[in-house]
């Protein structure tokens, strides 16, 4: 395969609500273009960038997959995108190497809550856009609802390049209101050209001069000649579109049903013609948040997008060519690591099919395994101080407690998960000291479903989840004066170890030992056991969790010439310590910590009102900066009460909110939760 010059390179990605059609539209584009023969449908899980085994038993894309055409020239790469929230860390790396996104809308449904977040990462990526309404053929779709209401959602920009042609009362195909030509389609996707039918007119010339009236705005001289009544040429108008869409200026709006191929043959069009390339923003920016001037002639650099743990072919790395030309056999330093590494093998991708290239130019985007020490977001250059900006991720907080199903599974669990994290950047592992459990985060349920699925599939792991375990503390509220005494005799030498210790609250986090023995009454050098006698009890309070800031004062105690040993005092001071705590009214602390929510602003009643539910406590709110309509509702809330948050949130906002939160403190749990957590340690150690 020849290497395709930067000019002629188009990198989309496919954004939109889950159902609207991204993958049918893909699917289309490929078959259009001849890049495959048989036309796959998502239904019978058989489409190009739905391969991955979960993908066809659960009907939907769930990961960012690379297809690539050819179409008059001009090579275009698709990133078929996930649609549902849980796996929005795919969308994130399609958007970091994409130069423009499309936006799919289905025309029945219209603006949907991912058709929102869709513009939203879009705008925040910085990237040119444009929508296509789907399924413009059935009875129930509305493209001029549609059109109407992007318009007043997203702005003045929106203009259509294509509108659907009625004839008989039936849409029969689009319309292209640059070359102002009709498109009519059989049943089998193949279009002729036709003179507009008289009941389109009043539509087109609506239309047209919505689009002439966008296009004149990009150009002082096109301004003038639209107001003079001058007509702008077919050349102009594409060139101005060209011109728009990479500055913002236009949004240009497609029509057509994926399906059916109907639409998708002008979309092509104008992809090649006025979709911007790689180098139409000049530079690209770096991880210090400089900038660096994107030169196809000079030295070759790479961003790796996205990682791939496949277990027969192995590490699997996708990314862009940003600079330069790369070739087979390169070798490359990985500026993170400061590992040098050889591109033994470049492909191109087209969903799982691989095809082996020699070099692909600035912009391109291509895939090389087994770079062992190369991972998502790692920049491979000659220049050691060039280092690309990294894919901002979203954090998890859907915590759930990971159980291996079986002992033969939790020996294999740690490896495979570590290559699961390196492939998805917002699964989250821990291994909880305090709670004992093994902690596996992520975006949702569903996203955490399909991870034990994968791990399951791809390395024979299975794994059940559970509700993690709060690691709760507890603390003394009072100050008391105990006596511990230990005396064995059975025989020979006994045991004798006898302390009387004052205990209080301490600010400090562990033990704060002192000694005030007056006397020589308890031996100096049983001192340190008797403080280890105290860190140890410390290890469990009444409900079983770590006690924490205690001071503990030993001023008096007796001992035996004989018996006394260490392993005495340590039990003597474990008594004095379970005296402790029937006596200075121990309290359960929870962790806590600031919660930020972002919400639109008609939910922010919503959103308090349940706060107050889990106990939460409303600091304060705020607009938040450019993110028109949103307030950001600022509170402290336990994390017990967050367990399940992510999923509550989302429901109660459609998807629209979000939140931040980050534990910095512990806090006394009420008496009543209190009383339930105490009683349900004593349940399951009867």
């Amino acid at each position: 395969m020849a290497m395709v010059e930067t000019k002629k390179i188009r990198n989309i990605a496919l954004l939109g609500h889950g159902g609207s059609g991204k993958t049918s539209l893909s699917e289309s584009m490929l078959y259009i273009t001849g890049a495959i023969d048989r036309l796959g449908k998502v239904s019978d899980g058989n489409t190009v960038s739905d391969f991955d085994a979960e993908e066809v038993k659960r009907g939907f894309s769930l990961s960012a997959s690379v297809v690539n055409m050819t179409w008059k020239d001009c090579k275009i790469n698709i990133l078929d995108t996930p649609g549902y929230l849980d796996f929005v860390g795919e969308t994130k790396q399609a958007l970091r190497v994409a130069d423009s996104a499309i936006i799919v809308v289905d025309g029945k449904a219209g603006i949907e809550i991912g058709t929102e977040l869709a513009w939203g990462y879009a705008d925040e990526a910085k990237l040119p856009r444009a929508f296509f309404i789907n399924k413009f053929d059935d009875n129930d779709a509305r493209f001029a609802r549609v059109l109407d209401d992007l318009h007043v959602t997203f702005g003045k920009h929106i203009c259509p390049l294509t509108i659907p042609m009625v004839k008989d009362g039936v849409v029969k195909g689009c319309i292209d209101l640059i070359d102002q030509s009709a498109h009519v389609f059989d049943d089998n996707g193949r279009h002729s050209v036709e003179v507009i039918p008289a009941e389109s007119m009043e539509a087109v010339e609506k239309y047209r001069d919505m689009l002439m009236e966008a296009v004149a705005s990009t150009n002082e001289d096109l301004m003038m000649k639209y107001f003079d009544g001058e007509e702008i040429t077919h050349m102009e108008a594409i060139n101005a579109v060209h011109e728009g869409i990479i500055h913002g200026d236009i949004v240009p709006v497609f029509c057509g049903a994926a399906t059916k191929l109907w639409g998708v043959w002008t979309m092509l069009d104008k992809i090649t013609e006025s979709f911007p390339r790689h180098t139409a923003k000049k530079n690209e920016t770096l991880a210090d948040g400089s900038t660096v001037e994107i030169t196809p002639e000079g030295e070759p650099a790479l961003f790796v997008f996205k990682t791939v743990a496949d277990p027969f072919v192995g590490k699997m790395s996708y990314f862009k060519v940003m600079n330069g030309t790369v070739k087979r056999d390169l070798l490359m330093q990985n500026n993170t690591t400061g590992d040098s590494e050889k591109l033994a093998h470049i492909y191109v991708m087209n969903g799982k099919k691989q095809t082996e290239v020699d070099e692909l130019a600035c912009g391109d985007i291509g895939m090389v395994a087994k770079l062992t020490g190369t991972n998502t977001n790692d920049t491979l250059t000659w220049n050691k101080e060039m280092k690309f900006a990294p894919i901002t991720y979203p954090t998890s907080y859907y915590t759930k407690a990971m159980i291996p199903a079986t002992a033969k599974d939790e020996g294999k669990i740690s490896q495979s998960i570590v290559k699961m994290i390196e492939e998805d950047l917002t699964v989250k592992y821990e291994n909880n000291s305090e709670t004992k459990q093994m902690l596996v985060s992520g975006l949702g349920d569903m996203h955490l479903a399909v991870l034990s699925a994968k791990l399951k599939n791809r390395f024979g792991v299975s794994v059940n989840f559970d509700t993690p375990k709060i690691a709760y503390r507890e603390k003394i509220t009072k100050r008391v004066d105990v006596e511990g005494k230990h005396k064995k005799q059975n025989g020979g030498s006994g045991q004798y170890g006898h302390v009387k210790i004052r205990f209080a609250p301490s600010e400090s986090e562990g033990l704060e030992f002192t000694v005030s023995v007056v006397g020589g009454t308890v031996p100096k050098n049983f001192y340190p056991a008797v403080e280890k006698g105290l860190q140890d009890s410390m290890a469990k309070g009444v409900a079983g969790f770590p006690l924490v800031g205690l001071a503990a004062d030993l001023y008096d105690g007796s001992y035996h010439d004989v018996d006394s040993d260490e392993i005495s005092f340590k039990t003597a001071a474990n008594i004095a310590y379970k005296k402790c705590l029937e006596q200075a009214a121990p309290v359960i602390l929870e962790p806590v910590g600031d919660l930020d929510i972002y919400v639109p602003d008609a939910l922010v009643g919503d959103v308090m009102g349940d706060l107050n539910k889990r106990r939460g406590a409303v600091m304060g709110m705020e607009p938040v900066e450019n993110k028109k309509g949103y307030t950001v509702v600022h509170a402290l809330a336990p994390k017990a009460e967050l367990v399940e948050y992510p999923i509550i949130l989302r429901a109660m906002t459609q998807g629209r909110g979000s939140f931040e939160y980050a534990v910095n403190a512990y806090d006394i749990v009420p008496g009543n939760i209190a009383a339930k957590i105490v009683e349900n340690y004593k349940k399951e150690n009867s």
